[in-house]
């Protein structure tokens, strides 16, 4: 099947119902016929949900992992994929484009005793010069949000299996429609749901998905040493007994449900919004006023990269570049279709001035490594009319 079939036929209608939508289980706990019950199916909420994990398989399948948990947001499935193996003492090499959530969320993890180290250009041999005895994992994003620096995946992965580490990669702004990380050699993969898997920003979610074929070798990585007998899926069975039953990020169930909802129309969302991107893209870069940074112009060093990795699309995520913050102002509140808001992956095109909102309380040094600047704007195109997006996009240039 391709994409957009397996979409919407890779899992069967409910087995006990016959319904084609999900059912939404909305309990906290489940009562069982007998005391010996409670050793298998689904217990409480917090531990599985029927409807979460009729999701999850779904997403798994997607991403051709061998299996999934579900979290409660974005930020709850990045922490709780990276705390799963890393302790006290190890570090971690990051891509430097990254998320302001996932910056925030690293730098405090230094109270943990655990250090981060950032590449400033996303290229394989800056990672592999920050390589020590202590770097338990490496992580990136497909796109960097909102520097738009591409990974590498193959090589990436590459270097981190010479070295016998994971490779965790954030694919939230890519989604398995562009990009299957795991099938070019990743080992963990994150989706924060809440955007452009759900797409009509209505809930907030997140999933950590594992491959198949990473070796989890407990001496390296202790806290999977109780559950070095399942193997190649001893970091999934941690993730959901420790990570999410004790730290308690599940998702719930009507959350679930509307993301559910929102994946049947990926494939036509993504279709969309990569086109709308591309060409808004180059409609900008024809404007002598700014600048325009996008995988998907000739000229920017990620394309070739970007054109082979994400089969001749790019993203719906570019940013521009005013030369102040003042004109940069000055853009954003002349637009009148685009909403001023922090999310991404909505229908809507959506645009922030990410300086003084996601990266308000992030230190310079890691602002610089992010792509952020004073006269930065971050615009997530969505799936209204292009010729609309263009009129609104250029009378707002002629207001500055």
């Amino acid at each position: 099947m391709n994409f957009a079939t397996e979409l919407l036929h890779g899992i069967a209608p409910d087995k006990l119902t016959g319904s084609t939508t999900l059912p939404i289980y909305q309990t906290a706990a489940y009562s069982q016929a007998t005391a010996e019950d409670f050793k298998a199916g689904f217990v409480y909420t917090r531990v599985g949900n029927p409807t979460t994990a009729n999701f999850e398989r779904r997403i798994a399948n997607l991403e051709r992992g061998a299996g999934a948990v579900a979290f409660s947001s974005g930020m709850a499935a990045i922490s709780a994929a990276i705390l799963n193996v890393v302790e006290s003492g190890d570090e971690i090499i990051s891509s430097g484009g990254l998320f302001g959530g996932t910056s925030n969320f690293f730098r405090e993890l230094k109270s943990f005793g655990v250090c981060v180290r950032y590449v400033k250009e996303n290229r394989v041999e800056n990672f592999s010069d920050l390589l020590t005895n202590r770097t338990k994992l490496i992580y990136a994003e497909t796109i960097g949000n909102p520097k738009l620096d591409v990974t590498d995946i193959c090589a990436l992965a590459e270097l981190a299996h010479k070295n016998n580490l994971p490779l965790c990669i954030d694919s939230t702004v890519t989604t398995p429609y562009l990009v299957r990380p795991i099938e070019l050699g990743a080992d963990v993969v994150i989706h924060s749901t809440s955007k452009m898997i759900n797409g009509g920003g209505n809930s907030i979610g997140g999933i950590v998905i594992t491959g198949k074929n990473f070796h989890w070798d407990a001496e390296k990585f202790p806290k999977l040493a109780e559950y070095e007998k399942f193997g190649a899926i001893s970091y999934l069975v941690r993730l959901r007994a420790k990570m999410l039953t004790d730290f308690g990020g599940c998702p719930a169930p009507m959350n679930i449900f509307l993301t559910n909802v929102g994946l049947d129309t990926l494939a036509l969302r993504m279709e969309r919004v990569c086109d709308n991107a591309l060409t808004l893209a180059k409609f900008l870069s024809e404007q002598k006023t700014i600048r325009v940074n996008y995988p998907g112009l000739e000229e920017n060093s990620y394309h070739e990269l970007a054109k082979k990795q994400f089969s001749n699309r790019f993203g719906a995520m570019l940013t521009l570049r005013f030369e102040t913050k003042e004109r940069a102002f000055r853009f954003i509140n002349a637009l009148n279709y685009t909403l001023r808001a922090s999310n991404i992956g909505d229908v809507r095109t959506l645009a922030i001035h990410p300086a003084s909102t996601i990266y308000f309380n992030v230190a310079a040094h890691e602002k610089e490594f992010a792509g952020v600047t004073e006269d930065l704007i971050r615009v997530n195109v969505g799936i209204e009319d292009i010729s609309d997006l263009i009129d609104d996009f250029g009378r707002a240039l002629s207001k500055i």
